[in-house]
């Protein structure tokens, strides 16, 4: 082996990335809320860069000129008559600064974790100081359920509360179940049911060994042999089912949790004479421009070097930012109207109207390259006359029927959805009769696999345990 530096040349293909194109993708990706932020953070940073006003026109093609001009801008007088002249300091006007405060003040708080929620309650009980300790600890050891996976010995162990029994664990288990839930703290979903029975006082053998000997069954739909394991008639077991159906499985389900969070939209498609209108929300996206006030007392500044690279780099940057967000809107619309002009048969049908379409598809349509579809249309929502709904739904696979056509997966699981929606509850349909259903009333031949995959894509339980007694 030579050891030593040698020169060599090699020939190679590399795809460099500008930062403009990484601005650019970045921002194309971006749904509007989050744009939206993106907006103000630049408007804050860059002074050259502000949203064009009201009937703003023949300022927007100056900018050459406005250019050329501030290559000679002392930047001291340029900041001076900035925060004197406009007052555009890092909050903005004080009139958005109003708006900002009460968007604020109307934001919902977020949501207490369980812990926490619990906590607040346990904060008013009267119990001593070991035993407060203990049940803190029990609070913070609860899974998201408001189960708990440790046995009292070693909850005594770990809790750390010195003078800790038993005893202790015992008292602050019979306090959390007597403010918070009868079944708070339990360590499976038996022993959960099992307090709920204690605590309403339920004293039915019937419902205590389906309890504690039959939950497997009952999660499988096999009422027949609960009722010849007990001996009981197979309505007692049903009316049995009813009582426990009314019981808490989860008994932190209603403590907690995370606010909803609303879906809005990035894209509208409305009805119109003879069509569908396609078009951005453009509301939470302002148009932005160079600000052309610098040119009326840039002729006041004075040549220094330091100042011209400073304003040049920020007139470059608030340039590939007004063209990165043009871009996006640009892209995104042109997809979002290559999409709708596919699915035209659900904008009139609704999901039985979808029809197959690949991202590579509309790619080559408008002449991009299928990861700026992607990039595009990820988080980004289209409100419909079927619903809100995102962009990503529209692309789908499908299948081909015994006429030629094809059939997209929604639309294929829309009609499983109906076949059991209106089959008989006392003889449910199996996999193999919806996909011969699918084949005589729809022409689709699809195998039995196929059915199951789709069905439980919906969430949709087997027949068995579909199956009404």
């Amino acid at each position: 082996m030579r050891l030593g530096l040698h020169q060599s040349a090699r020939m190679e293909q590399r795809l460099l990335q500008s930062p403009q194109m990484i601005q650019a993708m970045q921002i194309l990706q971006l749904p509007s809320l989050d744009l939206a932020d993106r907006i103000e953070q630049e408007l804050n940073e860059n002074p050259l860069l502000e949203k064009a006003e009201v009937g703003y026109g023949e300022e927007g093609a100056e900018s050459g000129e406005v250019e050329r001009t501030i290559a000679d801008a002392r930047i001291e007088e340029l900041e001076r008559i900035d925060r004197e002249s406009w007052n555009r300091g890092p909050v903005g006007s004080s009139e958005e600064s109003d708006r900002k405060q009460e968007a604020l003040q109307n934001a919902p708080d977020s949501a207490l974790t369980l812990a926490e929620a619990i906590s607040a309650e346990l904060a008013f009980s009267d119990l001593d100081e070991a035993t407060r300790e203990v049940a803190e600890y029990v609070v913070n050891s609860l899974d998201s359920r408001g189960y708990l996976s440790a046995t009292p010995e070693e909850l005594v162990r770990d809790c750390g509360v010195p003078g800790a029994s038993a005893e202790t664990v015992q008292r602050a288990l019979a306090e959390l179940r007597h403010l918070i839930h009868p079944a708070i703290a339990a360590r499976d979903l038996r022993e959960c049911l099992l307090l709920q029975l204690e605590s309403h006082h339920f004293d039915d053998p019937l419902l205590r060994a389906i309890v504690e000997q039959h939950l497997d069954d009952v999660t499988t739909n096999r009422l027949p042999r609960i009722a010849k394991a007990t001996g009981r008639t197979l309505d007692e077991v049903v009316q049995a089912l009813e009582i426990l159906r009314s019981f808490q499985p989860n008994p932190g389900a209603s403590y907690g949790g995370e606010a909803a969070v609303a879906i809005l939209p990035d894209v509208i498609v409305e009805p119109v004479e003879g069509g569908f209108d396609v078009r951005l929300v453009r509301e939470r996206v302002p148009t932005l421009v160079l600000s052309p006030q610098y040119k009326e007392y840039l002729k006041l500044a004075k040549k220094g070097e330091g100042e011209r690279d400073w304003v040049r780099k920020r007139l470059e940057s608030a340039r590939w930012f007004i063209d990165a967000v043009e871009q996006r809107q640009s892209t995104l619309l042109r997809i979002s109207q290559r999409i709708f002009e596919h699915q035209r048969e659900f904008l009139d049908k609704g999901v039985r109207g979808l029809r197959p379409l690949r991202m590579q598809q509309v790619a080559d349509e408008i002449g991009v390259h299928i990861s700026t579809v992607s990039r595009a249309v990820s988080g980004k929502f289209a409100q419909t006359p079927h619903g809100t709904l995102a962009l990503k739904y529209f692309f789908t696979g499908g299948t081909e029927t015994e006429d030629g056509e094809v059939e997209a997966q929604a639309s294929i699981q829309q009609r499983i959805k109906e076949l059991v929606d209106k089959e008989d509850r006392h003889n449910p349909l199996s996999d193999d009769q919806i996909a011969a259903l699918l084949s005589e009333q729809h022409k689709i031949q699809i195998a039995r696999r196929t059915v199951t995959k789709y069905r439980k894509a919906l969430s949709i339980p087997s027949s068995t345990q579909r199956k009404v007694f």
